[in-house]
């Protein structure tokens, strides 16, 4: 069924462009505005979408604030290279090999990438309630957070907070406001803490204040938040982190194995 793009439908309270970019987003998104491809010309989308000029430069405005297509007024707009990068969760939950780099760097430069950390904080901290509740801790307690942004190619796309109970990370290298060669997994089964299981929860949200800024967020699209929980031998949580990267360029993948 085609929906009417009218200013004053009541099932949709978003204004015009940006109902407009909605949909065109999802074309690009999926594959149906390839990329490399020009987008239908302003006079079609006009008349596609029932819309004056002006509406539609914003639309398009829109997108190009997302990096999602390149182009001026007066010109055909095309789509940008393929943007949604495919996050496999899998590849990189395992401790690195000795000596090497945290695992998420090594995959992504496997697609020709170049990664990079920065570590913004170390402290004790009262996490958030459901850090707390998975990491089996009173409400007043505190917990070890380590803070750092992900880049690919000098773009952020991930503020990842990581949370340790005191009891694991006191007196060892997770305290250090500096980087741990091989990344926390290494670490935590050099003292005893072998990763054996790890469950995420992945939701879409309105980003915080300070995820919109970490992650040079172009309007308030949501992300993709996911809150994983590592357990060691004996079903014991040894890491909690809330990972958040820009919905509009992230998809996760999933692979299951039927019993």
């Amino acid at each position: 069924m085609t929906v009417p793009y009218t200013d004053n439908g009541a099932d949709d309270r978003r204004s015009l462009h940006e109902r407009i970019a909605a949909d065109l987003r999802d074309e690009i998104m999926s594959g149906d505005l390839a990329p490399e491809s020009k987008l239908p010309s302003t006079n079609q989308l006009k008349e596609r979408f029932e819309a004056s000029n002006a509406t539609i430069q914003k639309a398009l405005q829109l997108l190009k604030e997302e990096g999602l297509v390149i182009g001026r007024a007066g010109a055909a707009v095309t789509v940008r290279e393929h943007r949604q990068r495919t996050m496999r969760p899998a590849s990189y939950m395992a401790p690195a090999p000795p000596g090497e780099p945290y695992r998420w760097l090594t995959e992504a430069t496997k697609h020709g990438a170049a990664a990079h950390s920065t570590l913004l904080k170390v402290s004790e901290v009262r996490p958030p309630a459901d850090v707390s509740a998975a990491l089996n801790l009173a409400a007043d307690e505190t917990a070890l957070l380590r803070q750092q942004i992900l880049a690919i190619d000098d773009e952020p796309v991930e503020l990842v907070d990581s949370y340790y109970p005191l009891g694991i990370a006191r007196g060892t290298a997770i305290t250090a406001k500096r980087k741990i060669k091989g990344g926390t997994p290494a670490l935590l089964s050099e003292l005893g803490y072998p990763p054996r299981l790890s469950v995420d929860r992945v939701s879409a949200r309105v980003p915080t204040q300070e995820q919109f800024q970490a992650l040079r967020l172009p309007s308030d699209l949501p992300v993709l938040r996911t809150l994983r929980v590592v357990h060691s031998d004996g079903d014991l949580p040894i890491e909690v982190t809330v990972m958040v990267k820009a919905g509009h360029l992230y998809e996760m993948q999933y692979e299951f194995t039927p019993e």
